[in-house]
């Protein structure tokens, strides 16, 4: 009754059909004002298509919603604008929890002990050891733990160093001895050789010593 007293044509139904075809809200479709009195004819959804082909009915086009600005405040952000006490709102465990912290920490270690191992720099029973000592917090960073490294590699190698040494030197003082044992047994051998010697030639002589000691003796 409102449009007939007014004058206007109800375009609902075609607003309604128009929305379903084209697949969009009612808010969406455009209609030509131009074509009042064709559009309102159109009853069903073929006949819209065929107003849409026209181009009597159109989809509007998505409204641009600008992301430059929230850009451009991002890339402050970066630079550290915008980050002062009072633009915070949770504590600073809720904004970078410990826990995370801790994760990329043991994560980057391991990366390192790993790539390390791979690459023959430490043997598997040092790998053990400093993962180990990753997992109870000794080192802070990959610097301490590379400085850790090499000190261990040092300290190994002076003791490898230091035990070859005396192995040397116990290999050194044996054959040494057995040196001298050498030649201890081959100057007994040739004392026992002269005192032979002396024995067969002295021999005669104390047999005809002894029957007179004897002798006297009775």
């Amino acid at each position: 009754q409102t449009h007939q007293q007014t004058g206007m044509v109800s375009l609902r139904l075609q607003k309604r059909l128009a929305a379903s075809v084209l697949k969009c809200g009612k808010g969406k479709i455009w209609l030509d004002p131009n074509e009042v009195n064709e559009i309102s004819m159109a009853n069903s959804r073929q006949n819209i298509r065929k107003l849409v082909k026209d181009g009597y009915v159109i989809r509007k086009p998505v409204n641009i919603h600008s992301r430059a600005r929230v850009q451009r405040k991002n890339e402050a952000k970066r630079k550290g604008r915008h980050m002062g006490h009072g633009k915070r709102k949770g504590t600073a465990d809720a904004r970078l929890p410990s826990k995370v912290i801790w994760m990329r920490r043991q994560r980057v270690l391991r990366r390192l002990l790993k790539k390390y191992r791979e690459s023959k720099k430490i043997d598997k029973h040092l790998y053990h050891v400093l993962y180990l000592k990753c997992k109870g917090g000794t080192f802070k960073n990959k610097r301490t733990l590379v400085e850790f490294i090499h000190k261990a590699k040092a300290e190994k190698a002076r003791e490898k160093s230091l035990t070859d040494q005396a192995e040397a030197r116990r290999l050194k003082a044996r054959a040494a001895r057995d040196r001298r044992a050498a030649r201890v047994d081959e100057k007994r051998g040739v004392e026992s050789e002269k005192v032979t010697t002396k024995d067969d030639d002295e021999t005669p002589q104390v047999a005809e010593k002894k029957p007179k000691k004897k002798a006297d003796k009775k």
